[in-house]
């Protein structure tokens, strides 16, 4: 399995708005910038592991659940 910075981004912006949340909210509840935020939902910026952290809690869920997430959607995208 490949890492794929997009498929972070993609992962996270599901989940964010499965949950009905802005990116102005995910990003307060996460304690990181909007900004920030927006370019890792883009794939632009790599999220180092705390921010993963970070944002898997503001997700409500574990982290070890999010880089599952992750790791399924990389599958799916290698096998197309």
């Amino acid at each position: 399995m490949q890492f794929d910075n997009s498929e972070v981004g993609k992962t996270i912006r599901a989940l964010r708005k499965e949950k009905g949340l802005s990116q102005d909210v995910l990003s307060g509840l996460a304690g990181i910038a909007r900004t920030h935020l927006t370019m890792i939902e883009n794939g632009s910026k790599q999220a180092n592991f705390e921010t993963l952290w970070r944002l898997a809690t503001a997700l409500g869920m574990r982290p070890s659940e999010l880089v599952a997430q992750i790791e399924r959607r990389i599958e799916a995208s290698e096998n197309h």
